[in-house]
C-alpha cells in the first residue's frame, strides 16, 4: 500500500470525494468509488492501520457469503455458542448446522483491504487528521503540516463520535456502549471453536461479556453503558479475564493486544446525508442495536453510499444524495430497538438469572437461535427506478 503525505498533495489540492476514516466502511466506500472512475482521497489520523483497532472483528455468515473477504485473514469457522447466566453455571448451548462466524485478524485484513483500495486508485494519507471545513474546502493536518483540500463531497467514516457529522450538521450518536477487549494468540488448544457470551449486569451493564475462542486466537471482552460500571470498564475486564469461560488450560501470554472504544446502539441515524456529504459505518449508527454487530452493516451501507455518490458525481443533480436517508432505514430497526431497551433494563444479576429461565425453554432457545444464527442483514432500501428522461 502506498501512503501519501500532505506534502505530496500540495497545500491546496482537489478531489472528487474526501473520505475521513480508514476502517472497513471508509475503505470499502473509497474503493468502490475509485472503481467507478472517481478521484478519491482517504485520510486517517493513524500512522498504521494495524494500530488502535476498535472492532472485535466478528464476521457473520451473511457477510462471509456476500463479500469477498480474504480467507487467509479469517479464523476457523464457529458453529457453537454458549450463553451463560451470571454464576456461569448451566450455560445454554446453541449449535448451528452451518458455519456462522469467523473472526478476522484485523491488522492484516485492514492492510490487505487498503492495498486493494490503492490498486483501485484511492490515494491514502495516513497520519493525517481531519480539522474541519469551510464550504467545500476541508482542512487537514498531517505529519508535514496543514493542507486544504477542495472536495465535491466528504464521507464521514470517522467513528461513533464523528467530527464530520458535527461539521455537516448531521445527526450524531447519542446512545453508546463502551467496550474493551484483550486479544492473544492460542497454542495447542483443541476444543471446538466456540463463542461464549455472559449476561451479567454487574460485569457488563446493558450488554455482554464474551470470549471468542476459535482455536487460533482468544478474544476476551466486556461492554456496557459507561456510567453503570461499578469498578470501571478496565476493572470489569480484569475481573472477567480472571475467570472467563472457555479458557481453561489456556496459557495466557504476558503481552496481549488491547482494543476498545464506543459502540453506537441507537440504530441508524435519521439524517446521514446533506448536499455536501454522507456518513457511513459507526458514524451513521450502522450497528445492530441489539447485538452491537457493526461489520455487516458497515459494508452494506458503504455499498449504498458509493452507489448514491456515484450518481451524484455523474449527474450533478442537487438532490442526488437525498435517497441516502437514514429515517427510511431506521423504520426497519424497530424490533431490535425495542429489544435493546429491554436489555438495558436488565440491571441486576437476579434479573439476568430470571431471564435464563426463559432462555432454557424451547421458545427461548428458538428466539436466541434466530438472533444468533439468523439470515437477516442490514436492511437496504429497494433500488429506485432511474428518473424518466425529459422530452
Amino acid at each position: 500500500m502506498n501512503s501519501y503525505g500532505i506534502s505530496d498533495l500540495g497545500t491546496t489540492a482537489s478531489t472528487d470525494v474526501l473520505v475521513v476514516g480508514a476502517g472497513l466502511a471508509g475503505l470499502h466506500t473509497a474503493t468502490l468509488l475509485a472503481r467507478h472512475g472517481h478521484d478519491v482521497l482517504l485520510v486517517d489520523r493513524r500512522t498504521s492501520l494495524s494500530r488502535a483497532i476498535r472492532t472485535t472483528g466478528i464476521f457473520v455468515r451473511k457477510t462471509l457469503d456476500d463479500f469477498p473477504l480474504p480467507p487467509e485473514h479469517l479464523g476457523p469457522p464457529i458453529r457453537r455458542v454458549l450463553l451463560y447466566p451470571p454464576d456461569l453455571r448451566r450455560p445454554v448451548s446453541l449449535v448451528s448446522a452451518r458455519d456462522e462466524y469467523r473472526v478476522g485478524d484485523m491488522g492484516p485484513l485492514y492492510a490487505t483491504t487498503a492495498a486493494a483500495a490503492t490498486a483501485a486508485g484511492v490515494r491514502i494519507a495516513l497520519g493525517t487528521r481531519y480539522a474541519g471545513r469551510q464550504g467545500r474546502m476541508f482542512h487537514l493536518i498531517g505529519r508535514d503540516g496543514p493542507a486544504t483540500i477542495r472536495a465535491r463531497f466528504v464521507v464521514g467514516a470517522d467513528g461513533a463520535r464523528s467530527s464530520v457529522a458535527r461539521d455537516l450538521e448531521l445527526d450524531r450518536n447519542r446512545h453508546l456502549l463502551v467496550g474493551a477487549e484483550e486479544v492473544f494468540r492460542l497454542a495447542g488448544h483443541d476444543e471446538p471453536p466456540t463463542f461464549h457470551c455472559v449476561l451479567d449486569p454487574s460485569l457488563a451493564p446493558g450488554y455482554l461479556a464474551w470470549v471468542v475462542n476459535d482455536g487460533q486466537h482468544a478474544h476476551v471482552g466486556v461492554a456496557g453503558y459507561g456510567d453503570r460500571f461499578p469498578e470501571g470498564l478496565r476493572g470489569a475486564l480484569r475481573r472477567f479475564s480472571a475467570s472467563a469461560p472457555g479458557l481453561a488450560g489456556v496459557e495466557r501470554p504476558d503481552a496481549v493486544e488491547r482494543r476498545g472504544g464506543p459502540i453506537p446502539v441507537g440504530g441508524v441515524l435519521r439524517r446521514i446525508s446533506c448536499a455536501d456529504g454522507i456518513l457511513v459505518g459507526d458514524a451513521a449508527g450502522a450497528v445492530s442495536p441489539l447485538t452491537a454487530g457493526g461489520l455487516d452493516p458497515c459494508l452494506r451501507l458503504s455499498e449504498f453510499a458509493a452507489e448514491v455518490l456515484d450518481d451524484a458525481l455523474r449527474t450533478g443533480r442537487p438532490d442526488a444524495l437525498s435517497p441516502y436517508n437514514g429515517a427510511a432505514l431506521r423504520a426497519r430497526f424497530q424490533g431490535r430497538l425495542i429489544l435493546r431497551r429491554g436489555l438495558a433494563h436488565v440491571r441486576t444479576p437476579a434479573a439476568a438469572t430470571a431471564a435464563f429461565t426463559l432462555l432454557r425453554t424451547r421458545p427461548g432457545r428458538a428466539a436466541a437461535g434466530r438472533i444468533l444464527f439468523g439470515d437477516k442483514s442490514f436492511p437496504l432500501p429497494a433500488p429506485q427506478p432511474a428518473p424518466a428522461a425529459s422530452r
